[in-house]
């Protein structure tokens, strides 16, 4: 090198360096009552760390689904998911776990001021596809968590509006199963998103848990998350 030579900047300049941000604190303990595979997924998703706290054999869960007369689907959506709360609660105490907040979820779909429920058969699957081809409905889920001292609560309505769906395609969907354990007779994340026109809303919601909502509850009650 000649003396009049000058280095590369470049060459002897340092690597950045990327510091990642400290991992979060440990939260209380999440119990997740729901059987709801997708929900557990969601709640992955968000980083909140969780364990299951499921009916037993001597729980009669879809009796709290029951239907009241003239009962609107805003109003009976929060109340079967405040019944769920109290329900979860009182099994973690009689299981002798550990102390933790407790979150429960309900969705339901609703057609005017007609509840959607969960289909008993093939027929009743059918009849609701029925009523929800080529119109909007409303898909609302419910949210209640106990952080140990209190009830945090959280509603979400999305709406949905299907293309008019040929009786061929309600025919094959009810046959696949998919209908089935589900408000509306149908779950978004299966074949029939392919006649869903517009949504409006949650996509989360629709699913089971809104994330949103559900991420607001978490954080008041002090339970870690990813972000």
């Amino acid at each position: 090198m000649t003396a009049n030579s000058t280095a590369d900047p470049s060459a002897t300049a340092p690597a950045p360096t990327y510091t990642p941000a400290p991992a979060p604190a440990p939260g209380p303990t999440l119990y997740l009552a729901s059987q709801s595979p997708r929900r557990r997924q969601l709640l992955a998703q968000i980083g909140a760390a969780h364990a299951l706290l499921l009916p037993g054999a001597d729980e009669d869960a879809e009796a709290l689904e029951a239907e009241r007369a003239g009962e609107l689907p805003a109003a009976y959506v929060q109340r079967v998911t405040l019944a769920k709360l109290r329900a979860a609660v009182a099994r973690r105490v009689r299981l002798g776990l550990p102390p933790g907040a407790v979150l429960c979820a309900d969705t339901t779909v609703a057609l005017g001021r007609r509840i959607l429920g969960k289909p008993a058969d093939a027929q009743q699957a059918a009849a609701a596809l029925a009523l929800l081809s080529g119109r909007t409905h409303r898909v609302l889920t419910a949210l209640a968590l106990h952080d140990g001292s209190r009830v945090l609560r959280a509603i979400n309505i999305s709406h949905v509006r299907f293309a008019v769906l040929p009786p061929a395609v309600i025919d094959r969907y009810v046959a696949s199963g998919d209908a089935f354990g589900k408000a509306g007779s149908y779950a978004i994340q299966s074949a029939l998103a392919g006649w869903i026109v517009h949504i409006r809303g949650s996509h989360s919601g629709i699913m089971g848990l809104p994330l949103h909502e559900t991420a607001q509850l978490l954080r008041r009650a002090g339970v870690a998350l990813a972000l």
